[in-house]
């Protein structure tokens, strides 16, 4: 999930919008309400966080450090202005990065992607069991062969891809690929959207890949 902190609502909701169209989940905040919530969210949900966007808003070279007290996603400057002494006083603010608008949403997830793979030399795929798993927008591989997935499902792989060596549940499942501000759709989607991509693996794989336990979540058990 994207946070869009910014104080204009017309530049959130059309992030929002574009974000949507690629099947990401995000969310705008103003920047009091961002302060409230990232100060009091709990583990799991700031987890599901990819990454802090923050656009023109008060004392925004403030948010890095906030966000850094709890959270390691990566911060980006949505800058719409040209000056280079505003560019650089964001960098030593602490972002990440600093974009200048307008910018496409899938240039800030690929600019997401290189940062995560600076910090944490993560791929831009893994290989797990006969599947390559791409973390770009791709559909997986399975035994060199593609394998279309809807981009719900596509996420949700990815998603217990990353998180191989743990079982996660329904919950952290649905703040990941929907947000975490997402009323308007219910949790059991998860289960739906789950099934249907079990029943995909399992015709190219030939065996049922992801685990479920009640209460306790999934896994996958490729190896």
């Amino acid at each position: 999930m994207f946070v869009i902190v910014d104080d204009r609502e017309i530049v959130k909701t059309g992030y929002a919008t574009s974000f949507d169209r690629e099947g990401v989940a995000s969310t705008g905040l103003r920047p009091d309400e961002f302060e409230e919530w990232v100060s009091g969210a709990n583990k799991p949900d700031l987890q599901a966080v990819e990454a802090f966007l923050i656009g023109d808003c008060t004392n925004r070279e403030a948010f890095p450090r906030l966000i850094r007290e709890r959270c390691v996603a990566p911060v980006i400057a949505l800058n719409d202005s040209p000056s280079l002494e505003q560019t650089l006083e964001l960098f030593a603010a602490g972002m990440d990065d600093v974009v200048r608008k307008p910018v496409h949403v899938r240039e800030i997830m690929a600019r997401v992607g290189a940062i995560r793979r600076r910090k944490e030399t993560s791929p831009e795929y893994k290989i797990v069991g006969e599947m390559r798993v791409y973390f770009d927008g791709r559909d997986p591989e399975v035994g060199g062969t593609a394998l279309p997935l809807p981009r719900r499902e596509r996420r949700i792989l990815e998603y217990l891809v990353q998180n191989q060596s743990k079982r996660v549940t329904k919950t952290q499942i649905f703040n990941a690929i929907y947000g975490l501000f997402d009323d308007e759709v219910e949790e059991d989607v998860v289960e739906s959207h789950i099934s249907k991509l079990r029943k995909k693996l399992r015709h190219r794989l030939g065996y049922d890949p992801i685990d479920s336990k009640r209460y306790l979540g999934y896994c996958l058990t490729l190896n």
